[in-house]
């Protein structure tokens, strides 16, 4: 039986990219950690970093052990990791708990990233496995929209944001046994790179720009994801659970920003579309600088969703298209940069404790963004 006729195994499939995106919730849940114990935001944002911080120590090695083990089982392990990561609140929900919660989210997620896309090769057709993958970045961006908003509903209703991890947890695990229930020829898997492999590319002086690229691109994606729900509670003194809709914002205009993208640059160059998004990325961090009204500040995150929907894809594309001939050390590498999102939040946390106020954390972002900006001089059609 040819599997990539049949719908059965799409469906765990594409329901494991709804769970990737649950590690988006490490936004709004930062605050309500940073409110629960008291902590400076230096110390709250040592919580996101240490999701992303696997990223850059276990992307090569997971590789290297999926080619023995295959792509589905490896998939199914880092969905089940993150079901026992999110349900470990509940067994240890001290500090130290919840830090190894969002330590063992960010491995699962790496397990995830890694294997998804080689194994959605396996069951999707050559010409349909594109608009699979889109569909699968859909999933992903409604559970980053959703995690939010189940967040302020779960603290309404209980008073506690505990309980949105309980029910994550219950659909990761239902989603891993869907995963090793239906059967997957995955065919020959190709040997993946090695990380001396990957780290020589930086050699090449383009690369080398691109990866700080997604370097800083990943950083601000995070920094955002957490800051902004800090910033309405500074400035418009609301609840933790009210702000996390700042976030959901954020979320949905990514996904809009996403779905835009895509007809917009079969009609416009990469590099100006590029740096659109970078003025429009801009304008909406300035927002964050100077705005203290709610409408005004939703105008920025429409602007910041908007602007940094597509950075992550044009710079990966602009790689691919620099060296072919390494294709897959390429894309190894730019996993790799997804640590991007370790480095920036622990710097925003710095910056805004020292400053006293979260316009701190919003300058960190600026720096990103002149660096992309001098990335936008290279971009090539």
């Amino acid at each position: 039986m040819n599997l990539k006729k049949h719908a059965a195994p799409l469906v765990p499939l594409i329901l494991s990219f709804f769970i990737m995106g649950f590690v988006d919730v490490i936004g709004v849940t930062t605050n309500f950690v940073k409110e629960d114990f008291g902590l400076s935001d230096s110390l709250a944002n040592v919580f996101p970093s240490s999701v992303f911080l696997w990223f850059l120590l276990l992307s090569v090695p997971i590789g290297l052990w999926m080619n023995r083990v295959g792509c589905r089982k490896t998939l199914a392990l880092g969905v089940v990791v993150t079901g026992a990561a999110l349900l470990l609140p509940y067994v240890a929900g001290g500090l130290g708990g919840i830090l190894a919660s969002f330590c063992l989210l960010g491995i699962g997620n790496t397990l995830i990233q890694v294997s998804i896309n080689p194994l959605a090769a396996c069951v999707v057709s050559g010409k349909k496995l594109a608009g699979a993958l889109t569909f699968g970045q859909f999933m992903k961006a409604m559970a980053s929209f959703l995690g939010p908003v189940l967040a302020a509903w779960a603290v309404g209703a209980t008073g506690h944001w505990q309980p949105l991890f309980l029910g994550m947890s219950a659909v990761a695990f239902l989603v891993a046994a869907g995963l090793m229930l239906v059967p997957v020829r995955e065919g020959q898997t190709l040997r993946p790179s090695s990380f001396g492999q990957c780290a020589s590319l930086l050699k090449d002086k383009f690369i080398l720009l691109l990866f700080i690229g997604i370097l800083c691109h990943v950083g601000m994606d995070v920094g955002i994801n957490v800051t902004l729900p800090k910033i309405f509670v500074e400035r418009l003194h609301c609840t933790s659970a009210e702000a996390g809709y700042a976030s959901s914002a954020y979320f949905l205009f990514r996904t809009v920003g996403c779905l835009g993208g895509a007809f917009l640059l079969a009609r416009c160059s990469a590099r100006r579309f590029f740096q659109g998004s970078l003025l429009a990325l801009g304008a909406g961090i300035a927002g964050l600088f100077f705005f203290d009204r709610e409408p005004l500040l939703y105008v920025s995150i429409v602007l910041l969703g908007l602007g940094n929907s597509n950075v992550f894809s044009l710079i990966i594309s602009q790689g691919l298209l620099h060296r072919p001939d390494a294709r897959n050390e390429v894309s190894g590498l730019m996993v790799m940069g997804l640590v991007g999102g370790a480095v920036f939040p622990l710097l925003m946390g710095f910056l805004s404790d020292a400053v006293g106020a979260q316009w701190g954390a919003v300058l960190v972002l600026c720096l990103g963004l002149a660096y992309l900006a001098v990335v936008g001089l290279r971009v090539r059609d």
